[in-house]
């Protein structure tokens, strides 16, 4: 049986270093290590010289955003041309645990969606994370189920299903039909991807003894940066499904006026504020750190909205201190550049199988 392992990078590369060391030190290592770099033509040299030896793979932004489903779709072709029989996809900012691609292997079967636990990690210390302490660093996500080592839960609900670390057989993911390439950016790609596997008969099964271990990095909450692609992919997964994924957040951006519903077409738009917020939130935590908005009062010249987007920027500045000493997030798109949020997409319920949506 042939394993690969499969991540997206953009930047972060010393977690891109640290998950080949956890590769190279796991009790069995894969087949074939892809290595999806987007417009990161440095990623060769990080990956060079050391084992599992990487399989890099460049593709290109479309139109500045990340092509998560296209670039993740772009690994898997890459593993299946090479004879992968079980395709493993790891976030970059996930270290495999020792026994990880060993178990995702022993647990793969045809018609099953593979989940393992995640850990999110305090900041490094002095030096950086070591290998053989990362286990005792953190306990699994409470939010996800924690199986036994060597314990295989059947019959999981596919609204919790995450992409950070996750794995299915070659089969299965031609049965699921790989990645939506309509989602272009941040946000709604996963929770598809989860939607089309329930809809096609794919269980999701959380496997024991398959742990990866999240490297901490800033976060923001809600993903104001990423306001324009949620509003875009979430239109796409309501064209598809009947009804808008992501529901938090959006509660989140209409609570702090940056978007707006409309009830009566079920439509969701940005306001003059949220565009406003998006441009000044590309980066919370020097935001944050600069202390740039200290006024309430109007400036001469400047508008209610923008008014209202420093009021929001403010308030995610405290959601994002709150983020980085309290508990850690559901969960972050480790793929690198920009700063990903840090709530996990899928908290909308699957709805009774709809008619399975045309491939895209």
């Amino acid at each position: 049986m042939r394993i690969a392992v499969i991540t997206l990078v953009s930047g972060r590369h010393a977690h891109l270093a640290l998950q080949q060391r956890g590769l190279a030190a796991g009790t069995r290592r894969p087949d074939h290590y892809v290595v999806v770099a987007v417009d990161d033509p440095a990623v060769p040299g990080v990956l060079r010289g050391r084992p599992p030896s990487a399989d890099v793979v460049p593709v290109q932004r479309e139109d500045g955003r990340l092509p998560l489903a296209a670039a993740r779709n772009t690994g898997a072709r890459r593993a299946l041309t090479s004879g992968a029989d079980v395709l493993v996809f790891l976030d970059v900012d996930c270290v495999p645990g020792p026994t990880l691609v060993a178990r995702y292997a022993e647990a793969a079967e045809d018609g099953a969606l593979l989940g393992g636990t995640v850990a999110y990690l305090d900041p490094p210390p002095a030096g950086g994370y070591r290998l053989a302490e990362l286990a005792a660093s953190a306990p699994p996500h409470p939010g996800r189920p924690v199986p036994a080592d060597g314990e295989v839960l059947r019959g999981g609900d596919h609204r919790l299903f995450w992409s950070l670390s996750f794995a299915l057989t070659a089969p299965t993911w031609e049965r699921i039909g790989g990645f939506c390439e309509r989602y272009t950016g941040y946000g709604g790609e996963d929770t598809d991807f989860a939607r089309g596997a329930a809809a096609r008969g794919v269980g999701l099964w959380w496997v024991g003894g398959a742990p990866a271990y999240h490297q901490h990095h800033p976060v923001s909450h809600p993903p104001v940066e990423h306001l324009d692609d949620i509003l875009r992919n979430g239109a796409v997964y309501r064209s598809r499904w009947g009804h808008w994924p992501m529901g938090g957040w959006l509660r989140d951006f209409a609570r702090l006026g940056l978007a707006e519903h409309d009830p009566v077409t079920d439509t969701w738009r940005r306001t003059e504020a949220g565009r406003s917020a998006q441009r000044q939130a590309g980066n919370p935590v020097a935001m944050d750190k600069n202390d740039v908005h200290k006024t309430e009062t109007h400036e001469p010249g400047r508008s209610a909205d923008d008014s209202a987007a420093d009021e929001a920027v403010r308030e995610l500045a405290a959601l994002h201190r709150e983020d980085d000493t309290g508990d850690p997030p559901e969960e972050e798109k480790g793929i690198g550049d920009p700063l990903r949020p840090g709530r996990h997409a899928n908290q909308e319920a699957l709805t009774e199988s709809p008619s399975d949506p045309s491939s895209d």
